[in-house]
């Protein structure tokens, strides 16, 4: 298997799953862009805990060069073509590239080693869309694709992920400062209690904010729709 390690507590307990499913057939890839020093140092820490061989692919000169190259490709755009957007949207088709590009960079090291692409996508982030398409939801397997959040964290702690993993604020790190729960909204806790308990254990408002993200989701979830 081959593991994006972000630092992050989903990554890690796919990573020591995978260890223990293959001995020694798990290659963990560092995948700085734009990143916030802590979480490749986060990643390091992991990787150690577990023995677990890495590599590190730098992806921002790519980045740069790819937005730079897009950005004057589509300006040459008729203008009529290129409505505005808001800042929030024009934030997240910059924070997209990233996890493409690192989907990119995790095939090509599969490819090389003839491995699987271990997806780190997790029950409460896969209902409502909390991933990139074709990005970190573009992977080969989802070994906690049925665990909601709060049993990622049991798991982790009976595998025994490092402590300060358990303790870090959960982040795609699509940007610096970037958080899962100020970006969805609402806190993990609460999106379980409404896949555990249905819409009345929650708030209305809440209930409805979830149920438009589990829709405007669904194109995430299935293959791409073509003419019958």
């Amino acid at each position: 298997f081959v593991v994006g390690l972000s630092g992050g507590i989903d990554s890690a307990v796919v990573a020591r799953l995978c260890l223990l499913a293959a001995p020694g057939q798990v290659a963990g890839v560092i995948l700085p862009c734009g990143s916030d020093p802590r979480d490749e140092a986060d990643a390091g820490l992991v990787a150690d805990a577990f023995s677990i061989p890495v590599i590190r692919i730098d992806l921002e000169t790519a980045y740069e060069a790819l937005l730079g190259q897009a950005r004057s490709a589509v300006d040459t755009l008729p203008k009529e073509m290129r409505p505005q957007v808001d800042e929030s949207a024009g934030r997240l088709a910059l924070g997209n590239v990233r996890p493409r590009l690192r989907m990119a960079a995790l095939y090509y090291v599969a490819n090389s080693l003839n491995y699987l692409v271990a997806g780190t996508g997790n029950r409460s982030e896969l209902t409502i869309g909390y991933f990139t398409k074709h990005g970190d939801g573009g992977v080969d397997c989802l070994p906690i694709g049925h665990l909601l959040k709060s049993q990622v964290r049991t798991l982790a702690q009976e595998l025994g992920v490092p402590q300060a993993i358990l303790d870090k604020a959960p982040s795609a790190g699509l940007w610096l400062g970037q958080t899962d729960e100020s970006e969805m909204g609402f806190s993990y806790a609460d999106l379980e209690r409404y896949l555990t308990d249905g819409p009345e254990g929650v708030s209305p408002a809440l209930a409805l904010r979830v149920e438009r993200m589990i829709r405007a989701a669904e194109h995430k979830r299935g293959l791409p729709p073509t003419p019958e």
